[in-house]
């Protein structure tokens, strides 16, 4: 088994590709918000270099960026149809800010109902 992570920062397709892994027999998975790194380092008062940074991190004032990420415990033989659906909603992975997509072994789980 494999545990597939994708960290969307394209909001605006999280219910497209929803609907799409559903449609491709995944069932399952677990979404939470998240904020990446440079939003945090944006913020930190005591880091004068970064404050520069904000304006361009937040798109208006008082506003964070805030990304997806999507967790999927997945059997060997589904981790290529998954990442194929993936690909189909959000394109080329290779642009600026659309989403990164990882997989790390699982070597053991409870509670999948199976």
């Amino acid at each position: 088994m494999q545990l597939l992570i994708l960290i969307l920062k394209e909001l605006d397709l999280v219910d497209e590709l929803i609907r799409e892994l559903a449609e491709n027999g995944v069932h399952g998975g677990t979404i939470i918000d998240s904020t990446g790194m440079a939003n945090v380092l944006g913020n930190l008062d005591d880091l004068p270099m970064f404050g520069m940074l904000r304006k361009v991190i937040n798109k208006e004032e008082g506003t964070k960026e805030t990304c997806k990420t999507m967790l999927f415990v997945l059997k060997e033989n589904e981790v290529t149809n998954v990442k194929k659906v993936i690909r189909g909603v959000l394109g080329d992975l290779s642009k600026p800010n659309t989403a990164v997509m990882f997989a790390v072994p699982v070597l053991w789980v409870e509670g999948l109902g199976e």
